[in-house]
């Protein structure tokens, strides 16, 4: 099986030079990166009209749910 190369050879060379404070600063970068392409997204839309749908939940209560919601995510 080939191993799968992460850096390239100009990465690696830049890695090579950098200070411990400029690698630091540069895996964290990395590693935030790495949690963004992780991170599921919600469609509050789609939620929205799964909520409606719920019988016993009415308009108004959806909306005090969604207002939760978007501000749990800084929307």
């Amino acid at each position: 099986m080939a191993e799968q190369k992460i850096i390239d050879r100009e990465t690696y060379r830049a890695i090579k030079k950098m200070s411990r404070e400029e690698l630091q600063a540069f895996l964290m970068r990395y590693a935030n990166g790495l949690l963004e392409k992780d991170r599921k997204f919600l469609d509050l839309r789609e939620v929205e009209k799964d909520l409606r749908q719920i019988k016993g939940i009415g308009d108004k209560r959806v909306e005090e749910i969604m207002a939760v919601f978007e501000k749990h995510l800084s929307v």
